[in-house]
C-alpha cells in the first residue's frame, strides 16, 4: 500500500510539473509567436500515459533485487534483441545523426557506420561470455577470478562516468525536442523529464524499462521507415535524384558528398572509428541487458535481432537526414531561418528529423515523432539510470562496503536512492550542456567507454596473465586520460567551458585512439610485472573461468538469479 501511495504522489508531482510546463509553454510560445502544437501534444501525452501504466504493471513484478536490475532473467531473446535495439537507437542516433547528415551530408554516416561495427565485436568476444559469468554488472564478470574490492570500485567508477556524459546527450535532445513542441523554455523541458524518467526506474525497474524499450523500438523504426519512404517517394524511390537535389539545395555543395566535412583529419577519423566501435562492447547500460535473458543462447540471438534492427535503423536516418536538406532548407519560414546550415534550424541542429516529420506528415505525424522521439530518450536514460543504480548498490554498496552482507531489500533501497540523485544530476548536465549536438555527446561516452571499461573486460576474460593490479591500475589510466583529453578538446573546453577560440590543448575530436591504447600498456605491463602471491592465485583460476565462460558450466539461470 505505502509503493502504491508513494506511485500515486510522484505521478500527481509529475502530472502538476507537465500541466505547469504546459501553460508555460503555451505563454512563451504566444510571446515568440510560435502557436502551441495542441496535436502533438495530444500524441505525447497518449505516449506518457500508456507507458505510465505499463511502469505500474511492472510494479507489481518487481519483488527482488534480480527482478529490479534483470527481470528475472525472463526476456526472451527476440524480445531483449528489440529491448537492446531500443536502447541503442537512442537520441543520438535518431536526432544527431541526422542533424549530422542534415548539416555535414555523407560525412554524418561515420557515426552509424561506427556504431554498427561496434555489435560483432559484442556478437563474437562479449554476449555469450557475459551471460555465462556475470549476474547483474558487468563488474561481475571483470572480477570473477580478482579481488572484488578495486575492480568493482573501477568498474562502479567507470560505469558511472559513462552513464553521466551518455544521459548528457540523452537530455539536450529531450529538452530540444520539448521546447520545439511545447514552446516551453528549455530548463523547464529538461526538468519535466528527469521527473517523468525517474518514475519509470523507480517503480518499473528493469520489466518496464524492457518493455518501454521495445514499445519504443517499434514505434521508432515505423516512423522512421514512413519518413524515409515519403522522402524517396519525392524523388521516384531514387537515391540519386535525392543526393543530387541535396547538393543544389545545400550552402556547402558537393562537398556534402565527400568526407571530411566533419572530420577533418586522419588521427581524428581513427579515434573517433575506436570510440564507436568498441565502446558499444564497454556500456554498462548495453551489457546489463545480457543477464535479463535466461541461457547463453537467448544472449547470442538477442545480439542477432538487434544488429539486424539497428544496421536497418542507420539505413533509414541517412535517407532522414538528406530528406530534411532537401525540405526543410527550402521552407525558410516554417524550419528554417537562414545563415549557416547547422544553426539555421529551429530548435537547433538536432531537430533535423523532427521538422521533417511535420514537413512529410504534418501535425498528426509531428505529434507521434515527438512522442517516439521523447520516448527513445526516456527509455535510453531509464536503462541509463538502472545501470548506474545497480554499479552503485551491487557492486559498492554490497559488494565493497557490505562485503556480500546486504540484503536484498538493502540494495534495492540504495539503488532507489541513487536513480534519484543520478536524476537530479541528468538534468543539471542536460542544462549546462544545452548547445551541443547529441551525437558528438554520445561519441564521448563511447570514448571513456573503450578507453576504461573494454580493456578491463577484455583482458579479464580473454588474458590469462592479466591480474587485478593490472586490471585495475589500466582501468583508471584510460578513464582518467579519456576523460581530461575529452574536457581538453575544443568541443568542451572552448564551447563549454567558454575558453577562447582555439586555445584546446588537445587538437582532436576523440582520445580513444590514445587513452584506450594507454589503457591496454597499462594492463599488460602491470600485470606482467605483478609476481605477488594474490596475481599467481588469479592466474592459477583462469582456466576455470575460461571453461565456465564458453560453456556456461555453473552459470547462474533464470530461476536462480
Amino acid at each position: 500500500m505505502k509503493t502504491n501511495t508513494k506511485y500515486i504522489l510522484s505521478g500527481l508531482v509529475a502530472l502538476l510539473a507537465a500541466g505547469a510546463a504546459m501553460a508555460a509553454g503555451a505563454d512563451l510560445g504566444n510571446t515568440t509567436k510560435q502557436a502551441t502544437n495542441w496535436t502533438a501534444i495530444a500524441m505525447f501525452g497518449a505516449f506518457v500515459g500508456f507507458t505510465l501504466y505499463i511502469t505500474k504493471w511492472a510494479a507489481g513484478k518487481t519483488k527482488t533485487a534480480a527482478d529490479f536490475y534483470t527481470a528475472g532473467g525472463g526476456i526472451t531473446g527476440f524480445q531483449n534483441g528489440l529491448a537492446i535495439a531500443g536502447d541503442y537507437m537512442s537520441a543520438a542516433s535518431f536526432l544527431g545523426i541526422s542533424g549530422l547528415v542534415f548539416a555535414n551530408g555523407f560525412d554524418g554516416l561515420i557515426f552509424s557506420i561506427g556504431w554498427l561495427v561496434g555489435w560483432p565485436i559484442i556478437t563474437f568476444l562479449m554476449a555469450e561470455r557475459l551471460r555465462n559469468l556475470g549476474k547483474f554488472t558487468f563488474a561481475d564478470v571483470a572480477a570473477y577470478r580478482f579481488a572484488q574490492t578495486p575492480v568493482r570500485s573501477f568498474a562502479a567508477t567507470g560505469s558511472l562516468v559513462v552513464v553521466a556524459f551518455y544521459m548528457i546527450a540523452q537530455m539536450v535532445g529531450a529538452g530540444q525536442l520539448i521546447k520545439v513542441l511545447f514552446g516551453l523554455e528549455y530548463t523547464y523541458a529538461v526538468i519535466m523529464v528527469g521527473i517523468i524518467m525517474m518514475m519509470y526506474v523507480l517503480f518499473g525497474g528493469m520489466t518496464a524499462t524492457t518493455w518501454v524499450q521495445i514499445i519504443k523500438a517499434v514505434m521508432l523504426l515505423t516512423g522512421a521507415t514512413f519518413m524515409a519512404v515519403s522522402v524517396l517517394l519525392q524523388f521516384g524511390f531514387s537515391p540519386e535524384a535525392l543526393f543530387a537535389k541535396a547538393v543544389e539545395v545545400h550552402s556547402k555543395h558537393d562537398a556534402i558528398m565527400s568526407p571530411g566535412a566533419l572530420i577533418k583529419d586522419p588521427i581524428s577519423a581513427i579515434s573517433v572509428g575506436m570510440a564507436l566501435m568498441f565502446g558499444t562492447a564497454g556500456l554498462p547500460h548495453i551489457l546489463m541487458r545480457f543477464f535479463t535473458v535466461p541461457s547463453a543462447k537467448e544472449a547470442r540471438k538477442s545480439v542477432a535481432w538487434a544488429t539486424t534492427w539497428i544496421g536497418y535503423f542507420y539505413i533509414l536516418t541517412f535517407i532522414i537526414g538528406f530528406g530534411a536538406i532537401v525540405n526543410l532548407v527550402q521552407n525558410p519560414g516554417d524550419f528554417y531561418v537562414g545563415g549557416e546550415i547547422a544553426k539555421g534550424l529551429k530548435g537547433g541542429g538536432n531537430m533535423a528529423a523532427v521538422h521533417l516529420s511535420k514537413a512529410v506528415g504534418g501535425d498528426l505525424f509531428l505529434g507521434f515523432i515527438s512522442a517516439v522521439a521523447f520516448a527513445t530518450i526516456l527509455a535510453v536514460v531509464a536503462g541509463l539510470t538502472l545501470s548506474g543504480a545497480s554499479a552503485v548498490s551491487h557492486d559498492l554498496y554490497a559488494t565493497v562496503f557490505k562485503k556480500g552482507q546486504a540484503t536484498s531489500e538493502d540494495e534495492l533501497r540504495v539503488s532507489k536512492i541513487t536513480t534519484i540523485c543520478l536524476g537530479i544530476l541528468a538534468v543539471v548536465l542536460g542544462i549546462l550542456f544545452e548547445k551541443e549536438n547529441v551525437a558528438y555527446m554520445v561519441m564521448l561516452a563511447f570514448a571513456i567507454a573503450c578507453s576504461a571499461n573494454f580493456p578491463v573486460l577484455f583482458m579479464s576474460v580473454l588474458w590469462k596473465n592479466c591480474t587485478t593490479r593490472g586490471a585495475t591500475v589500466g582501468g583508471f589510466v584510460g578513464l582518467i586520460a579519456a576523460v581530461a583529453l575529452t574536457v581538453m578538446s575544443a568541443n568542451v573546453w572552448e564551447a563549454v567551458l567558454g575558453n577562447p577560440k582555439g586555445s584546446a590543448p588537445f587538437p582532436y575530436s576523440s582520445p580513444a585512439i590514445f587513452s584506450m591504447s594507454l589503457a591496454f600498456f597499462t594492463i599488460w605491463l602491470v600485470s606482467i610485472l605483478d609476481n605477488s602471491e594474490q596475481a599467481k592465485k588469479e592466474r592459477a583460476l583462469f582456466p576455470d573461468q575460461l571453461i565456465r565462460s564458453e560453456t556456461g558450466l555453473g552459470a547462474s539461470t533464470a530461476s536462480s538469479h
